[in-house]
C-alpha cells in the first residue's frame, strides 16, 4: 500500500478515474436497491451516477492525452489516505439515512484527496490539476442537493417517509412488540406459580430467570428463522431475532427482579410480589401504548385486550401455585 505523499501525478490521475469508476458503480447499486421502496430517491442516485459517468470520460481523456492509453491499475484500497470502510452497498435494504451517509463519504472524502494533493504538488501544471480536481468533487455535492429539490418533490418526500415509518415498523417495532407481548405475559404463569408454592423469593426468582431467558432464546430463533426478509422487506433476519428475544427476556425479567428481595426481611415475599404486581401494570401499559401508537389500535382496546389476557395468566399462575 502506498502512502499520500509516494502517489506521481500520473497515479492520482488514475486513482481519480477509478475512484469516479467506483463511485459510479456504487450509486447505480444504491439506486438497484432503491427502486421499490424509495424510486424518487433511486432517481437520484441514478443521476448521480450519470455525473460521475461523465466525470470518469472527462478525466479519461485528460490522462490519454497526457500519459496515453494505459491506465494504471490503483484503487482506493492501494493507498492509506483512504478510509477503508465495510461494503455497506452490497447489503440488501439498507436504510436511506445509511446510503445517503455513505455517498456523503465518499463525495467529502473525494473532496479531501485532492485538495490535499494540490496542496503538497511543487508543478505548477500538476497543482492546477488537482485543483481542479477538488472542484470537480466540490461540485458533486452541489449537484446532488439540486437533484434532490428537482426530483424529490414533497409529494415525493411523504410518500417516501411514510415508506420508511411501514419499514421500521416491520424491522423493528413489531419483532419488539411480539417479544414484549410474549415475554411478560406467558412467563407469568410459572413466575407467580413458583412464588405461592414456595413463598421464597430467591427460588422464585431463579424460576423467573430461566422462564425469561428460555423464551428469549426460542422467541428470537423463531423470529429469525420465520422470514429472511428478501421476499417482505422485514430486514434482516438475525436483527429482527435479537430484538425479539431481548425484548422477550427483558419482558419476563421485569416482574422477576422484585423477587431479589431477601428472604429475611420481614413479609419479604409479599413485598416482592406487589413490586411484581406494579411491574406487570406498567409492562402490560407498555404494551396497550405501543400497540396504540404503532398498531393503529384504540389504547382502551388495546389495553383491555392486554390485562385480560395477562389477568387469565396470572390467575392460572397463582391458583396453580397455591393448589
Amino acid at each position: 500500500m502506498k502512502s499520500f505523499e509516494e502517489l506521481s501525478e500520473r497515479e492520482i490521475l488514475a486513482l481519480a478515474i477509478a475512484s469516479e469508476e467506483d463511485d459510479n458503480r456504487v450509486y447505480l447499486t444504491f439506486a438497484e436497491d432503491l427502486h421499490d421502496r424509495y424510486p424518487s430517491t433511486a432517481k437520484v442516485f441514478e443521476e448521480m451516477a450519470l455525473v460521475e459517468e461523465g466525470h470518469h470520460q472527462m478525466l479519461t481523456d485528460l490522462y490519454q492525452q497526457r500519459f496515453g492509453s494505459h491506465i494504471l491499475p490503483i484503487r482506493r484500497g492501494d493507498v492509506n489516505f483512504f478510509i477503508k470502510r465495510p461494503p455497506v452497498w452490497l447489503t440488501k435494504n439498507l436504510s436511506l439515512d445509511t446510503i445517503r451517509r455513505e455517498a456523503e463519504l465518499r463525495e467529502a472524502e473525494a473532496f479531501g484527496f485532492y485538495q490535499k494533493a494540490a496542496q503538497h504538488a511543487q508543478d505548477p501544471g500538476v497543482r492546477k490539476l488537482l485543483s481542479d480536481l477538488a472542484q470537480t468533487e466540490q461540485t458533486h455535492e452541489e449537484i446532488a442537493a439540486n437533484l434532490e429539490s428537482t426530483i424529490l418533490t414533497p409529494g415525493a418526500r411523504a410518500k417516501e417517509a411514510k415508506t420508511s415509518d411501514q419499514i421500521f415498523l416491520l424491522q423493528y417495532v413489531q419483532p419488539g412488540l411480539v417479544g414484549l407481548m410474549d415475554g411478560s405475559v406467558s412467563t407469568l404463569a410459572p413466575v407467580f406459580a413458583a412464588a405461592f408454592a414456595t413463598h421464597n423469593n430467591w427460588q422464585t426468582f431463579l424460576v423467573g430467570l430461566a422462564a425469561s431467558l428460555g423464551a428469549g432464546i426460542s422467541m428470537g430463533f423463531a423470529e429469525a428463522l420465520s422470514d429472511d426478509g428478501s421476499i417482505t422487506g422485514r430486514g434482516s433476519p438475525v436483527l429482527r431475532g435479537a430484538i425479539c428475544g431481548l425484548m422477550t427476556a427483558l419482558g419476563g425479567i421485569g416482574h422477576t427482579l422484585p423477587y431479589l428481595v431477601p428472604n429475611s426481611v420481614p413479609d419479604a415475599f409479599w413485598i416482592a410480589t406487589a413490586i411484581a404486581g406494579v411491574v406487570v401494570f406498567c409492562e402490560l401499559w407498555i404494551i396497550a401504548f405501543v400497540r396504540t401508537r404503532y398498531m393503529d389500535t384504540p389504547f382502551f382496546k388495546a389495553a383491555l385486550q392486554i390485562i385480560v389476557g395477562g389477568a387469565i395468566v396470572l390467575a392460572a399462575g397463582i391458583l396453580i401455585g397455591a393448589s
